[in-house]
């Protein structure tokens, strides 16, 4: 009896551990942009990276840092991937498991580069990692690799 319940508890909690992952959901610029303007946080870091960009790897644990210090106040950061669609369960899902990061993950979901790269930021060129800094009506794009210390500072200037 006692081996049963010891094995019912186990595999109880193997199956909400991994119930609890995180989800990476597939999104649009025109549902990103709506998830921004309709949502509750007053401060939003918008991060853009692949699984397959060495300098966006390095920086996204300065995201999770900076959610985890500022989770009291109403801050949203999200982490949008720009890896191909056709790798959200190979690569994207997987990857945001191994790293366990607790930020918002999507994969955008949009075939014209040009176009989504213009409607984020004019001045965008294009490479990543980029991320998008907005406060009410106070905007910020900046095309480069982040410390912890840099994005903290841009973070406090909105």
């Amino acid at each position: 009896m006692k081996i049963k319940s010891v094995l019912s508890i186990f595999i109880f909690t193997i199956f909400s551990a991994s119930a609890y992952s995180q989800k990476v959901k597939l999104m649009n610029i025109g549902q990103l942009n709506e998830r921004i303007k309709n949502g509750k946080d007053s401060t939003y870091v918008v991060n853009f990276w692949a699984t397959w960009c060495a300098p966006c790897i390095k920086e996204l644990p300065h995201f999770e840092k900076l959610s985890t210090e500022h989770k009291s106040e109403k801050l949203a950061v999200l982490l949008v991937s720009l890896d191909f669609k056709s790798k959200l369960e190979s690569n994207v899902i997987p990857f945001v498991k191994k790293k366990n990061l607790k930020n918002e993950v999507f994969l955008l979901n949009e075939s014209n580069p040009q176009e989504f790269i213009d409607r984020i930021d004019a001045s965008w060129s294009g490479s990543i990692p980029a991320t998008l800094f907005i406060k009410g009506d106070k905007r910020k794009f900046v095309e480069s690799e982040f410390t912890y210390e840099q994005l903290l500072t841009e973070y406090k200037k909105l």
